[in-house]
C-alpha cells in the first residue's frame, strides 16, 4: 500500500465509525438519511469521485419501493445514497452479518437503518418480519439482488431469489438503479491518484410492478439496462 492509500484507510475508518455514533443518536429515517448522505458525500469528496444520476425523473415523487442495484464495488451503497439525496425515498438496507460484525463497518451498518439477514440460521421467520416492519413504518427496502459482489467485470450475476419474494410479500414497487460505470476499477483509480477526478453514473429504469410474471425480474432487468443475458456455464 502506497502513503495515501494508507491515510486514505486511516481516515475512511474515523469517517465511518464517526458517523456511526451520530446514527446512534439519530432518530426518525429524515434524520438518518441526512447522516447517510453527509458521510457519502463526505468520503466521495476525499475521493474526488462525482455521481450523476440518469434518468432521476423516472423516481416517484412519493411512495415506498423496493429499490435493487447491481453490485461490483465496496462504495456501491454510499453511490446510491448520494445519487438519491435529492429524492424523498429513505430504505433500510438488506445487510449481511459479517458486515455487522465488521471492525470498518459494524457500527454503522447497525445503525444507518439496516435489516439483517443472516445465512446461517435456520428459520428466515424473523428477517421477513424485520423487512415487514420496516415497511409499515413507511419506509422503503433496499438490496443488490445478486447477493454479492460480480467479480472480473461481469456487469450482472445471476438474481437470487429473494429481491422478488421481499416486494410480493411487501407488495412493494421495485425501482430499478444500475451503475453503468466500473466502479471497481473508478475506486482503484482514485486509490492510486490523489489528484485524479472521476465521475460515476447511475441510471434510473422503468418501476416495476411486483405482481409481473410475464418475466423473471433478472429478464426485467437486463432488459431495461441492455444487459446481455447471462451465460450458463
Amino acid at each position: 500500500m502506497t502513503f495515501y492509500q494508507i491515510k486514505m484507510a486511516i481516515y475512511a475508518t474515523f469517517l465511518t465509525n464517526y458517523y456511526g455514533l451520530k446514527l446512534k443518536k439519530a432518530s426518525g429515517a429524515k434524520e438518518k438519511k441526512r447522516l447517510r448522505t453527509q458521510y457519502s458525500k463526505t468520503l466521495l469528496n476525499r475521493l474526488h469521485i462525482e455521481v450523476k444520476l440518469k434518468n432521476p425523473e423516472k423516481i416517484p415523487s412519493k411512495g415506498q419501493f423496493l429499490l435493487i442495484s447491481n453490485h461490483r464495488s465496496v462504495i456501491d451503497p454510499i453511490l446510491i445514497e448520494a445519487a438519491t439525496e435529492h429524492h424523498h425515498i429513505f430504505g433500510h438496507w438488506i445487510s449481511k452479518k459479517e458486515l455487522y460484525d465488521s471492525f470498518f463497518f459494524g457500527l454503522f451498518v447497525k445503525n444507518a437503518g439496516t435489516v439483517l439477514l443472516d445465512r446461517d440460521a435456520k428459520q428466515m421467520g424473523s428477517f421477513f418480519a424485520d423487512i415487514k416492519r420496516c415497511v409499515k413504518a413507511g419506509d422503503s427496502i433496499y438490496l443488490f439482488p445478486e447477493g454479492t459482489r460480480s467479480k472480473d467485470g461481469i456487469e450482472l450475476g445471476k438474481f437470487q431469489g429473494g429481491a422478488q419474494l421481499i416486494a410480493m410479500k411487501n407488495r412493494l414497487p421495485i425501482l430499478p438503479l444500475f451503475i453503468s460505470t466500473q466502479a471497481n476499477d473508478t475506486l482503484k483509480a482514485s486509490l492510486g491518484n490523489s489528484r485524479k477526478k472521476s465521475e460515476i453514473i447511475i441510471e434510473v429504469g422503468d418501476v416495476i410492478d411486483y405482481r409481473d410474471r410475464n418475466r423473471s425480474l433478472e429478464e426485467n432487468y437486463r432488459q431495461q439496462f441492455n444487459i446481455p443475458a447471462a451465460v450458463v456455464k
